[in-house]
């Protein structure tokens, strides 16, 4: 999987339009064929909204969250409150996390990496 997202954060698809000559439902007179996912976040994007979203979670005291921060160890947060900053993190980059790679989240840098590696982060 981490090889996968690796290699499509890299591929590029050219882009192909073609003219219509009587499709009165296409705006511009053309259609897309093909697009790559082009907007694929960086890693300090990635973070800055992990953080974000971790930092507003009611548990949680602001000051003390940064990039290397650990849910359980760090913050005092149990495994419940781990899945509902999981689960927070899904509906921020409107992705879903499968249970089984959901479980093995615990820290700012598990997440910011899954996410980052995530081909359908947005």
């Amino acid at each position: 999987m981490a090889l996968r997202a690796a290699v499509l954060r890299h591929v590029r698809v050219a882009v192909q339009t073609r003219e219509l000559k009587s499709n009165p439902w296409a705006p511009s007179g053309s259609i897309r064929l093909m697009s790559s996912h082009d907007d694929h976040l960086t890693k300090e994007e990635v973070a800055e909204r992990v953080l974000s979203v971790i930092k507003s979670f009611p548990k949680v005291d602001p000051s003390r969250v940064t990039p290397e921060v650990h849910f359980q160890k760090d913050l005092g947060l149990d495994s419940l409150d781990s899945v509902e900053i999981v689960m927070a993190l899904e509906e921020e980059f409107k992705l879903e996390i499968p249970d089984k790679e959901a479980d093995k989240i615990d820290s700012c840098n598990l997440a910011i990496e899954y996410i980052h590696n995530h081909p359908l982060a947005s």
